[in-house]
């Protein structure tokens, strides 16, 4: 079987297996308090213009996203995410489960817009009655969306001003951050973000690590006591330097955006091969996702040879699928594939 069902089906990018071997049989302090979290947390620095940051390595997204919710919520206070946002359908109720109700509102193209946020948050701060509801506080949202697509630096800057409007804060999932960035509709840095977002994450696990994410935390109102909140949720991994080395080795030469815009370049061929066969995209995306619109028994053909995600039944006879292209992924497997269809 060739695996387009995600972009976390290999290990890790040889050059991160090689730097873990190369250190492996050396000491280091534990929980992060070593050389190469500091390396790595140096090189991430290199690319956000000089802003002042707290960098934090945590094993994965969930953990990071439960830790960020429960170090920035106060008991009564929520999160206002889209409707399809990744919070709100595939981390099992984790946010509810800390305590802190999820706010979801209409998605436009998979993605929260600065309307859908204004009003949820004016429904509260201008027109509720607050003894009776949660206050939002904080915007969540994932570039790419949860169907590839991506946000503008004008999209951001107007979620921005609403969240200054009404003192919430600005919160970018960044799982496929490098995807995001590296693909040709991108007019965002991670230097804009560190601008922009009051605290984001650049996603390892699915862009050539082995495991981790890097957490960057800019509002220096969301670092007091963050440590402590990480030891809390099952955050912090006591061998850290595992996490830091692998960070290092992908920013040190600019690794971590090679490899994602390798995955966004054979995306981009297999979005013009589904073209070619006549399959119709059911959103247009510039990343390494494509959700596809295939018949049942054309479904069940490729699935013969080629592993996909199901998201949704068109209608009787179609069904709506994800094929994922991946650091990991090869021209062969992609070619393979477009013979195929």
């Amino acid at each position: 079987m060739i695996r387009f069902n995600n972009d976390y089906n290999h290990g890790a990018h040889n050059a991160i297996i090689q730097a873990i071997g190369e250190i492996n049989t050396e000491s280091y302090a534990g929980y992060g308090e070593d050389e190469w979290c500091q390396k790595g947390a140096d090189e991430i620095r290199k690319y956000l213009g000089g802003a002042d940051v707290d960098i934090h390595f945590m094993v994965g997204g969930t953990p990071a996203n439960i830790t960020v919710m429960t170090a920035a919520l106060r008991p009564y206070e929520s999160v206002i995410c889209a409707e399809n946002g990744h919070i709100n359908h595939h981390e099992a109720g984790s946010i509810e489960h800390t305590g802190h109700k999820i706010l979801s509102v209409p998605a436009k193209e998979g993605k929260l817009t600065a309307e859908a946020v204004r009003e949820t948050a004016a429904h509260y701060y201008d027109h509720g009655q607050v003894e009776f509801l949660t206050a939002p506080k904080i915007v969540f949202l994932s570039s790419p969306s949860e169907y590839g697509t991506i946000y503008s630096k004008k999209e951001l800057l107007e979620i921005r001003k609403v969240c200054d409007q009404y003192n919430m804060y600005l919160y970018v999932d960044g799982a496929r951050l490098g995807y995001w960035l590296s693909c040709s509709a991108c007019d965002v840095t991670l230097e804009d973000l560190a601008r922009i977002a009051d605290v984001f994450y650049i996603g390892g696990t699915k862009c050539g690590a082995l495991f981790g994410e890097a957490l960057v935390i800019v509002n220096k109102n969301l670092r007091d006591h963050f440590r402590t909140y990480m030891k809390q949720s099952g955050g912090i991994l006591a061998k850290g330097w595992l996490l830091g080395v692998q960070f290092y080795t992908l920013f040190k030469d600019g690794l971590y955006f090679e490899l994602t815009k390798h995955a966004d370049d054979l995306a981009a061929k297999l979005k013009q091969g589904f073209a070619d066969a006549s399959i119709p995209l059911y959103m247009d995306s510039p990343t390494n996702q494509l959700f596809v619109i295939l018949t049942n028994e054309k479904a069940d053909e490729l699935a013969e040879e080629f592993t996909y995600e199901f998201d949704h039944v068109v209608d009787e006879e179609r069904i709506c699928v994800r094929f994922c292209t991946s650091w990991s992924s090869t021209e062969e497997e992609v070619d393979k594939l477009i013979a195929a269809l």
